[in-house]
């Protein structure tokens, strides 16, 4: 019965995706339908994050550097029950994505924008599109969180210890922004964060092979990672296992080289660029359908047990998580509560009173600072 929800939890996020691409008649469905049990295995299985309060602060990280298969996220959000979060960051309890948010996907003013954009839809960690960025951005997410971890943990207090995750595509690979970014988490060692790299052999303009034709997985060895594989990204068992891998990996990032299909079920369109960014078309979305055994003439549909199958999974496992780091924060806050009080500053988006005292003032000079000194100076000061 729970393989049976499984999948039936997989095909609803790539319908979702399906149709609201279709509606749109604009959009990438082929990355959602290819790699939706990836993100149904991530969040449903291991990722620590309450639906409830998605800006937790000791919450795991997903950056779905592939921007444009925002349908996957969009997806995710709605079918876990997300709720938004407003400008001064409190929970007031209603959701981020709602189905009529997915059925307006693109439109002028939707929360479900043809790339997710930070601020706009809660839950979505950082506006991601141009390729490199988002996965660069987690590696700076997965250095924040050392950070905190060192200036915040102390004995008998792990307030700090998530871990970052990003989905990047072949796109992300070519551009020398992830190359850079990559070489960095090596040499640092961050070992709390993870690539899933979507190795489906296309881009919009064909085959990979047009113009990619390097060994990721030798390059990122090189780089200092743990490289594993999912030879069938299909295979929820083998996936969970990779993420596994990842978890007890104490001293590297790790890469998970994730082989998939494009358009995965479209019979005349999968493992073709045809999938990639626009729509499937009516006949080719009903031919979808029929082959993950699903309505063929239904729309939008979210069938009976799937929201309560993802409540059972990541909206309670991500509840006691939350609520165990609020008792523990409580404690924490009796045994250091400079440190609480900073936490929590920090957490609001508020400065300390008095943080620009001492800042230098430059006078008008002809000569002029060189603006690197400046900077300098100014954060010397700020550091302090």
């Amino acid at each position: 019965m729970t393989k049976d929800l499984d999948q039936l939890c997989v095909n609803t996020i790539r319908t979702l995706a399906i149709d609201a691409v279709q509606q749109a008649n604009s959009g990438h469905p082929g990355t959602p339908m290819g790699m939706a049990p990836l993100a149904y295995c991530l969040w449903q299985r291991v990722l620590r994050f309450d639906p409830a309060d998605p800006i937790w602060p000791n919450r795991d990280r997903f950056v779905l550097s592939a921007g444009h298969a925002s349908m996957l996220l969009y997806a995710l959000l709605h079918l876990t029950g997300t709720k938004a979060v407003d400008a001064h960051y409190e929970v007031p309890g209603e959701p981020s994505v709602t189905l009529d948010d997915i059925r307006h996907f693109r439109q002028l003013d939707s929360k479900c924008p043809g790339h997710p954009e930070y601020r706009w839809t809660s839950g979505v960690e950082t506006t991601t599109g141009p390729l490199g960025q988002g996965v660069a951005t987690s590696v700076g997410m997965a250095i924040a969180g050392r950070w905190l971890a060192v200036h915040f943990n102390r004995p008998d207090f792990s307030m700090f210890d998530y871990d970052v995750y990003a989905l990047a595509g072949d796109g992300d690979m070519m551009e020398g922004l992830s190359g850079e970014a990559a070489s960095l988490a090596g040499h640092l060692r961050l070992a709390n964060l993870c690539w899933f790299y979507d190795n489906n052999h296309v881009t919009i303009e064909g085959s990979t092979a047009l113009a990619f034709s390097e060994d990721v997985a030798a390059r990122f060895l090189g780089y200092g990672w743990n490289v594993t594989r999912v030879g069938d990204a299909n295979d929820l068992t083998l996936l969970e296992r990779a993420i596994g891998t990842f978890r007890v990996c104490p001293d590297r990032p790790t890469l998970v080289i994730v082989d998939s299909h494009i358009g995965y079920g479209a019979p005349h369109k999968q493992d073709t660029s045809a999938a990639h960014g626009e729509p499937l078309g009516e006949d080719e979305v009903r031919l979808a359908k029929r082959a993950y055994g699903w309505p063929e003439d239904a729309k939008f549909l979210v069938p009976d047990g799937v929201y309560e199958h993802f409540q059972r999974g990541i909206g309670a496992r991500g509840r006691a998580l939350r609520m165990d780091w609020v008792a523990r924060f409580e404690r924490y806050g009796r045994a250091h509560p400079e440190l609480a009080d900073r936490l929590h500053r920090m957490q609001q988006r508020e400065l300390p009173e008095g943080w620009d005292r001492g800042l230098p003032r430059f006078a008008p000079d002809a000569k002029g600072v060189a603006g690197r000194d400046a900077s300098a100076k100014v954060l010397n000061v700020l550091a302090e």
